[in-house]
């Protein structure tokens, strides 16, 4: 069963968190309990393939689900059709000691695809199973990334809407002609005059309005969401925490039990709280390695205990990490402090209405027991990418460079030679204006059409461009609207027809 962070909702089902996204009293849903593997069982996967360590991880959690129809959401998200590489999620071997996961292979060449590619499924078969006839609406506030896997994840699904928010002129050329050249006939993408926070805070207001869930409801409508607040997206993105360690098992890179570091590039704290539940589950982890940009709230908060969102919103060039308002974080103080619900409302509240909250001392001990964190500025960024390259022959985007420069600190600072891996979140053709620009200088990319730059960067770094961004200056434009902050339920209201 499925409880609320808050403590506030009634125990539910797994198809009915998937089907709700977010607690509608506020909060997010969380499992009752962590399940647990022992060691001998970890050892039994290796050498299985992706979707069969898939199937194993994601029974674990979704009770109401026969294995049959696990196998069945597998088996259509994870194939050759929707992902370039046999792996899935390769690892590659960076230097001694340092592996990259690469998580890009998907239909938008970003790590959403992980998650995004499976959650259709596994809501189309929660809606059935709660016997819902109305139309799921799903709303999706996203800093680039998110908003194009779950459009391509949810077009033409039958019986479903999807409405995606990004901040108007806050995205990569790339990422925005991604979104606005989507087609379906159920897809929905609208530019806001604001930045993520805005999108994001907008959205989860609408989750939490009881009087326009009411009139939905009247009108045929549920909402759902496609962020990583909703269970069914932050589950997948466990699996590739396991598979990545069976990998280097596999390779002989590391030996049964041993410990590893993971890497992981944060903005929302899904990502790496998909890794904290692997390690809850037995996986063996030395240490979660959280990096930030210069939006760096998560790491302040992890050094001091103050979450403070109170500050500059800064547009870097790691865009899909420009967040102050990290939504998983409340998962895992839950998790942290014994499910103590009642603080972690207290600490909501706080953060609602003050813009800030601070943990106490005990809890923060735990924490620290587990995470590392640090920040990367825009100029360390490019410096990691053009060294990288330059030493390795290895094209990172920014959000992995971010990843690479914090992990550079963390071994000067903690001197710890564990085996690492790193998360490579994007594919280097995402944000390749940045990643030129890195290895040959701002002259390189002044001035100069991004699509044209997409093929100099293809023979620069030798690789063929991903799929996924291949002739999209090519597709018309079909999603224009762009609104200012506070209209967002108005545009809401006009997409539906209320």
């Amino acid at each position: 069963m499925y409880i609320s962070t808050r403590g506030n909702y009634d125990p539910v089902s797994a198809s009915k968190a998937i089907n709700l996204g977010m607690v509608p009293a506020g909060g997010l849903f969380v499992p009752e309990e962590i399940p647990l593997l022992s060691e001998e069982e970890i050892l039994s996967m290796k050498g299985l393939s992706y979707q069969e360590v898939a199937q194993k991880i994601i029974s674990l959690y979704l009770d109401d689900f026969q294995e049959k129809e696990i196998k069945e959401c597998v088996t259509k998200a994870y194939n050759s059709a929707n992902f370039y590489h046999p792996l899935i999620a390769p690892v590659v071997k960076l230097k001694e000691n340092t592996y990259i996961l690469e998580l890009w292979h998907g239909p938008t060449a970003a790590f959403k695809d992980m998650a995004l590619q499976i959650l259709p499924f596994f809501l189309v078969k929660s809606i059935r199973k709660i016997g819902s006839n109305k139309e799921t609406v799903i709303l999706v506030a996203t800093s680039g990334d998110t908003g194009k896997a779950a459009l391509e994840g949810f077009k033409n699904v039958e019986g479903i809407k999807i409405i995606v928010f990004y901040p108007y002129q806050g995205v990569s050329k790339i990422q925005e002609l991604q979104m606005s050249t989507t087609d379906g006939n159920n897809t929905y993408v609208v530019a806001v005059k604001g930045n993520f926070d805005d999108c994001q805070g907008a959205v989860k207001e609408i989750f939490g309005n009881r009087e326009f869930n009411q009139l939905l409801a009247e009108k045929g409508y549920d909402l759902s969401s496609a962020n990583s607040i909703n269970w069914g997206r932050l589950l997948p993105q466990i699996v590739y925490y396991f598979t990545a360690y069976l990998n280097l098992l596999q390779q002989g890179e590391i030996s049964a039990g041993e410990k590893i570091n993971y890497v992981v590039p944060t903005g929302n704290f899904g990502n790496i709280l998909a890794a904290w539940y692997a390690y809850k589950m037995g996986l063996p982890v030395n240490k979660l390695i959280c990096a930030s940009n210069e939006n760096k709230v998560l790491t302040d908060f992890f050094h001091t205990g103050i979450y403070n969102k109170n500050r500059e919103f800064k547009q870097t060039n790691s865009p899909s990490m420009d967040i102050l308002v990290s939504s998983n974080l409340e998962r895992f103080l839950f998790e942290i402090t014994g499910h103590n619900s009642t603080r972690i409302k207290e600490w909501m509240e706080k953060l609602n209405k003050t813009g800030e909250f601070q943990i106490d001392n005990l809890t923060k001990t735990e924490i620290d027991k587990i995470i590392y964190a640090d920040f990367a500025s825009e100029k360390e960024t490019l410096t990691t990418i053009k060294k990288v390259f330059s030493d390795f022959g290895y094209a990172l985007d920014p959000h992995t460079a971010v990843a690479v420069k914090v992990y550079e600190n963390y071994k000067a600072s903690q001197g710890d030679n564990t085996k690492t891996i790193i998360d490579a979140t994007a594919s280097p053709f995402k944000f390749n204006t940045t990643v030129l620009e890195a290895i040959q200088g701002s002259e390189s990319i002044t001035n100069q059409d991004e699509f044209l730059l997409l093929e100099k960067l293809s023979r620069i770094i030798d690789k063929p461009i991903h799929p996924a961004l291949k002739d999209l200056d090519k597709k018309p434009v079909l999603h224009k609207t762009v609104c200012s902050k506070t209209e967002i339920k108005t545009e809401i209201e006009k997409i539906l027809g209320l």
